[in-house]
């Protein structure tokens, strides 16, 4: 009996932890997040106000991206790759963030979220990054073959001011 329960303990925490890693490892039906290495081509988009440039994308499904997303504008931006009922969701979830003082016009929020029952809302998916103003960031991805996919910025009124761009996979 002394034996069984270290066992069983260690065979939740090996449950858990592969389960943590699938996760970490999450494929979207266009693609996975890549390492800068894997990338066959770097795109440099420029984050304006309220903007991107370029406006479309072209990619070949099996590609590996290196976006380098420059923020030239006065406000924080975002970079998220999805189609458009994925970004409909996301800007849900940016709403709530802006709401509860984790976002702000020009970048994160310095509150203690957890305090405060938020500790679940955080900015990780791996096809999103945040771009603060004045400043550069990077995403990698490896794209599949797709139709209907945007690239865009999802803080509360960006993309219906048109901050959405079009990326084509071939």
């Amino acid at each position: 009996m002394a034996l069984r329960t270290p066992l069983l303990l260690a065979g939740c925490l090996l449950v858990a932890s592969v389960g943590a890693m699938a996760d970490a490892t999450h494929d979207y039906a266009f693609g996975h997040p890549a390492s800068a290495d894997k990338a066959t081509r770097t795109v440099e988009v420029t984050l304006q106000d309220i903007a991107f440039a370029p406006t479309s994308l072209d990619v070949k499904a099996g590609e590996t991206v290196r976006f380098v997303l420059v923020n030239k504008g006065r406000l924080l931006h975002e970079f998220n790759l999805g189609d458009a009922a994925m970004h409909a969701e996301h800007q849900k979830e940016m709403l709530q963030m802006q709401a509860s003082g984790m976002l702000t016009a020009t970048g994160m929020g310095k509150m203690d979220h957890s305090a405060m029952g938020h500790g679940a809302m955080k900015h990780d998916d791996p096809n999103s990054v945040l771009v603060e103003p004045g400043k550069t960031a990077e995403l990698t991805w490896t794209f599949t073959k797709t139709t209907g996919l945007e690239f865009a910025c999802n803080l509360p009124g960006h993309y219906q001011a048109g901050m959405v761009g079009t990326l084509n996979v071939e």
